[in-house]
């Protein structure tokens, strides 16, 4: 089995469902992320693929997610907006709507833990500062980084990113937790080689 190492998608995805099947799934969804945002159902959809394949490919996607998280120590050091898209990318990859996540961090800028607060749609967000500092105080964080994702695939902050930004740093101030950081994650392309946004760097964490 030594040759997976250096085989193609077609021939990994060959293993779980063979290879026209394989085949037709990346001709259908054109890459890797799209197939692993693809439902149970949809999966089903492909000519070939039952419930116990398409269950073999979400398994697989979802162990490899799962791989991505362990592979970091609990106390990983989140001390700057690359570690931050790093640790939590692959997590964003998948995801189809907006997704408001708040990292928590003790004094030296280690990882305490990670929360999804809040859920939105394509390209919308609410987010009360209620929830994401009762989950601060719950953790004991002394700081937090503030990360959601771009299913649009532009990182580009638009007015509510910034506003509700704002909004926290001015909340974060009153209750003694330093909001470091808002990330937010896109996608890369030729023109766009970072996939991601650091609100601190763009300048709006300064008055």
């Amino acid at each position: 089995m030594e040759h997976l190492e250096h085989a193609n998608n077609i021939e990994l995805l060959s293993t779980l469902a063979g290879k026209p099947v394989a085949e037709a799934l990346l001709h259908q969804y054109g890459g890797l992320t799209s197939l692993a945002q693809a439902s149970f159902d949809e999966l089903q959809l492909v000519k070939g693929i039952g419930k116990s394949k398409a269950a073999a490919i979400k398994s697989a996607f979802l162990l490899a997610q799962r791989l991505t998280r362990e592979s970091y120590p609990d106390a990983a050091l989140l001390d700057t907006p690359e570690r931050v898209a790093d640790f939590l990318r692959e997590q964003n990859r998948v995801y189809c709507v907006e997704n408001f996540q708040v990292v928590f961090l003790n004094t030296r800028r280690r990882l305490i833990g990670v929360e999804n607060i809040s859920q939105g749609t394509q390209d919308t967000i609410l987010v009360h500062p209620r929830e994401v500092f009762s989950a601060a105080i719950s953790r004991r964080a002394s700081a937090i980084i503030l990360v959601h994702n771009h299913p649009s695939g532009d990182p580009s902050p638009s007015e509510a990113d910034i506003k509700v930004t704002r909004d926290l740093i001015r909340a974060g101030q009153l209750l003694k937790i330093e909001v470091l950081d808002h990330v937010i994650l896109g996608k890369r392309t030729d023109e766009r080689p970072r996939d991601f946004v650091s609100l601190r760097e763009l300048g709006f964490f300064y008055s």
